[in-house]
Parts: structure tokens; C-alpha cells; sequence
């Protein structure tokens, strides 16, 4: 059998390491437009170093061409020549530079080309070493999709697997899916009706884009219409702001609020205080952003307590940080009377059905960041009148080293949510689902083909390009959900 003749590549020799790894750290603070946003995902890698990997894996080094580059100063110059394209191309603002990317392929190519040429009496030559069309690439676990997503980028086809489901739909999402819908306009009755938006050409992806975000903003107004009661503003009073100066030229206002800060609770084991629910709080602190400091203080009076909010340095800032948490061993301790509550009493009662929650802080979107202020009862009373008609009473895995949450009676997925929280999901599936109709119905008086073959077998009319919508939605539902997220509950964990 003849052996293939492979030429050493650009990233056997060297790499721009410095700029190829500024681009992938700033990367981080990237938020609008960056995959990592469409779902978050461990071990992410970085957009800048796959495409930097995938080009420097694919392109011959000049050391590897003495043909064109006879002297070690040819192949420097040359080597230097694309050292300065991979540091244009590893930079954020490159990511759909068209002209670039180009560049970039024809590079790819033209080592691609010198491969066949090399091996063009190989046995198998025309099968492996097709002159017009680039190898495939293929990753079998692809996680995130950084490399088959970088890979498509830089023109080759990419295939995509993974083990885990949530990484596939990851992967559909953002290679197999926009490919087959590009270049058309949107759909949406609102775009539609603008001729001049018709008539302009809708590049890519950018026409399925514009109906993910008019469906989107469908299912937000639509979501506070059925459940906006249950997500109320909060009115800042003069008596919130008696001692915070920060909150009196917001007297008045109602803000919207981020995020309503809850502590589990459970009945205190001192006999004494048994009549009591303490709070089970991993930490006090709501910032620890140096200059906007808050924790929230409790305040005992008798044998019940009560939250108040503070803003600035606490006096001890290592109190505040624990909680009432008592150490990995001790668990937790009781606020009123400073008795440890062990682990395993905390997995009885839960077992029991006598844990519960209480409100310590509410955090708002304030006129120039956030907010941070106490508690208000008719919010935790909003809260509690959440009943939901459905929720997944599918069993956790019995498996305690890593399931630990059935120990504390918390045993199907439906237990993992509070009530207003289950009633926020149920609304935006259901809306997730009636928007993919109304996507249909709109695609069909668009003119796109009344076929009923759906997304996941190939089909490109009506019902699947609903169904590709739809996967948009979804992905959609879990950043709204943990915006709104009614509970945010410090975890009892061992």
C-alpha cells in the first residue's frame, strides 16, 4: 500500500502564542453575539484559538515548500507572512470579516492542493485527494462547538457528535441549522409589511435572526401578559430609604426587579426556638464589587427575626460571608441561638416536608446598576400564590455521591423548582410551542413549500423552518428564565 506523503504544517513549526491567546482570553468578556451565550457550556474553547489551531493544522509551512521558498529567509518571510494573517484572524472584530476569512481558505487551499499534487499516484488519490473539494472535518465530541463552528468558518464541512443531547442541539444550533436557511428573508408579518426591508438583501443567517427576535419579543409580551402579576415592581418608600442616603432620590419610583434573594429554612433544633424557621444562608453578602459593597443584616428581635439590607463594607466582613453556614462539618448554625444544625437533622426535616424558604433581599434594576433592598412582604406573599397546573415528576437518580438533593426529600425534577418558578417555565414552553405555529402559518403566506417534513429529517419548508425557530426559543426560554428567575436559593449542600 503507498504511503501518504504529508508535508510538516505551520503548527508543527510555530505560532503567533502571544496574540492568539490575548484574542482568546478577552474572548471572556464577550457577551453580545458570542455563541457562549446561546448556552452556557463547561470548558468552552475559545472561537480565537480554534480558528487559530484549525488554520495553523491545515496550512504547510514554508519549511515544508522548498519549492517556492528555497532559502530560510523566503520561508521567515513567508512564516512571518502568516503569522500576521492568524493575528488578524483570531481577533473578535475579524469573526465575519468575509474579505479575511477568504483569505484565510485560499490559504487552506492552496496546501490542500499541494497535498494532492503529492499524492497524486496514491492508490485511493481520488477519493482522498480530491484537488476540488476540501477533507472533512469531523469531531466526535464537540461540546460546545467551537471546533466544527471554526472549522465550517474557514470552509471546511464540518461534522459535528457528542454524547450529551444538550451539546448536539448546541451544535445543530449553530452549524447544520443557519447553512440551511440562509440567504432568505424573514418571515414575520412586521418585516413583511415594509417593502424596503423586503427588497434588501438578507445575508446568511441575519433573515432568521430578525424572526427569532420578533418571535421572542412575541413570547416576552405575551408571557407578561399571562404571568406578569406574579413578577410585580418594587416601590421604593421613604422607609426603605430612612437610613440608606443611596435610595432617597429613588423615593417614589418602581423598579424592576433582577432577582428576589431567598434563604432556605428549616424548624431551629434548639427546643427553645423548635416554633421557629431559621435561615440556612451560605452567605450574607449580596456584592462584594469593591466600592459597591451590600449585604443583607439580620436583625433578631425575640424569639423571630427579621432582614435588612445594607450598602458598604459590614462591620464583620467575615460573619457576613459565612452566613449562617457553620463549616463543612457543623453544616449550619441556628440564628437565634447559635446551636449547630447538622446535615443530617437538615436532610430529615427536608425528608419531612418541613423545609421552607423566606425572603432576605430583593435585588433592582436601578438607574445606574443595581439595586439592593430588604425584603418586602407582598412580595413573598406574591410569590406564594403561584400555583402551577403541571410539573415533572420524573425521579432524580437515586444516586447520593452525586445526586444529593433526594436525601433533603428533594426526589423528581419538578421538586427542584419552586412553584411561581415551575408556573414561569410551563408559560414560556407552552409559548415556545405556539409561537412555532404561528411561524408556520407566517412561512406559509410568505411562500415558503407547505411540506411537512420536519427539521430533524432535512426538510427546509414551513414545518421546519418553524421547528428551527423554535430551537432559538428555546435556548431563549433559559436566558428569560434566569432573568426573571422568582428564587434564588442559597444551596444546602455537603
Amino acid at each position: 500500500m503507498s504511503e501518504v506523503r504529508s508535508r510538516k504544517k505551520l503548527i508543527e513549526v510555530a505560532l503567533p502564542l502571544e496574540a492568539i491567546n490575548a484574542a482568546s482570553a478577552r474572548e471572556k468578556s464577550i457577551r453580545h453575539g458570542h455563541p457562549s451565550t446561546l448556552h452556557l457550556w463547561w470548558a468552552r474553547r475559545p472561537l480565537a484559538s480554534a480558528r487559530a489551531v484549525i488554520f495553523a493544522q491545515m496550512v504547510d509551512d514554508p519549511s515544508a515548500c522548498p519549492e517556492e521558498f528555497p532559502t530560510e529567509e523566503a520561508q521567515a518571510r513567508e512564516r512571518e507572512r502568516l503569522f500576521r494573517l492568524i493575528e488578524k484572524l483570531v481577533q473578535w472584530e475579524n469573526t465575519t470579516n468575509e474579505a479575511l476569512l477568504e483569505e484565510a481558505r485560499q490559504e487552506i487551499w492552496k496546501s490542500w492542493q499541494r497535498a494532492c499534487r503529492d499524492n497524486a499516484h496514491h492508490p485511493r488519490a481520488e477519493e482522498l485527494f480530491n484537488p476540488k473539494r476540501l477533507p472533512a472535518f469531523h469531531d466526535p465530541f464537540a461540546g460546545g462547538g467551537s471546533l466544527p463552528l471554526e472549522a465550517q468558518r474557514l470552509g471546511l464541512e464540518a461534522y459535528a457528535s457528542d454524547l450529551n443531547p444538550v451539546a448536539v442541539l448546541i451544535n445543530k444550533a449553530m452549524i447544520e441549522i443557519p447553512p440551511r436557511f440562509a440567504n432568505r428573508p424573514p418571515v414575520n408579518p412586521e418585516a413583511r409589511a415594509k417593502k424596503a426591508l423586503m427588497e434588501r438583501e438578507w445575508k446568511g443567517a441575519q433573515g432568521l435572526a430578525e424572526d427569532v427576535r420578533y418571535y421572542g419579543r412575541w413570547m416576552r409580551d405575551e408571557a407578561e401578559r399571562r404571568i406578569g402579576h406574579l413578577y410585580p415592581k418594587v416601590k421604593i418608600t421613604p422607609e426603605m430609604a430612612q437610613d440608606r442616603p443611596d435610595l432617597k432620590p429613588l423615593v417614589g419610583q418602581e423598579l424592576t426587579v433582577i432577582a428576589w434573594i431567598w434563604a432556605r429554612t428549616v424548624r431551629s433544633p434548639n427546643p427553645a426556638f423548635a416554633h421557629v424557621e431559621v435561615p440556612l444562608a451560605s452567605t450574607f453578602m449580596l456584592s462584594t464589587k469593591p466600592g459597591k459593597e451590600a449585604y443583607v443584616e439580620p436583625v433578631i428581635e425575640g424569639d423571630t427575626y427579621r432582614f435588612t439590607v445594607k450598602v458598604g463594607k459590614p462591620k464583620d466582613p467575615e460573619a457576613a460571608k459565612l452566613g449562617t453556614s457553620a463549616g463543612k462539618r457543623s453544616a449550619f448554625r441556628c440564628l437565634l441561638s447559635g446551636v449547630p444544625i447538622p446535615y443530617d437533622y437538615i436532610r430529615a426535616e427536608g425528608r419531612a416536608g418541613r423545609m421552607g424558604a423566606r425572603l432576605m433581599a430583593i435585588v433592582a434594576e436601578g438607574p445606574k446598576g443595581r439595586v439592593y433592598l430588604p425584603p418586602v412582604p407582598e412580595h413573598e406573599e406574591i410569590a406564594r400564590q403561584a400555583v402551577p397546573t403541571w410539573k415533572p415528576d420524573i425521579p432524580l437518580p437515586d444516586n447520593p455521591r452525586d445526586f444529593k438533593t433526594p436525601l433533603y426529600g428533594i426526589s423528581t425534577y419538578g421538586d427542584l423548582f419552586t412553584p411561581r418558578q415551575l408556573v414561569a417555565l410551563t408559560t414560556f414552553a407552552d409559548l415556545v410551542g405556539e409561537a412555532m405555529e404561528r411561524v408556520r402559518q407566517d412561512a406559509l403566506a410568505a411562500g415558503l413549500p407547505d411540506d411537512d417534513t420536519p427539521l430533524r429529517e432535512g426538510g427546509t419548508g414551513a414545518r421546519a423552518y418553524a421547528e428551527a425557530v423554535g430551537v432559538y426559543l428555546a435556548f431563549g426560554v433559559k436566558s428569560v428564565f434566569l432573568k426573571i428567575s422568582s428564587w434564588v436559593l442559597p444551596s444546602v449542600s455537603t
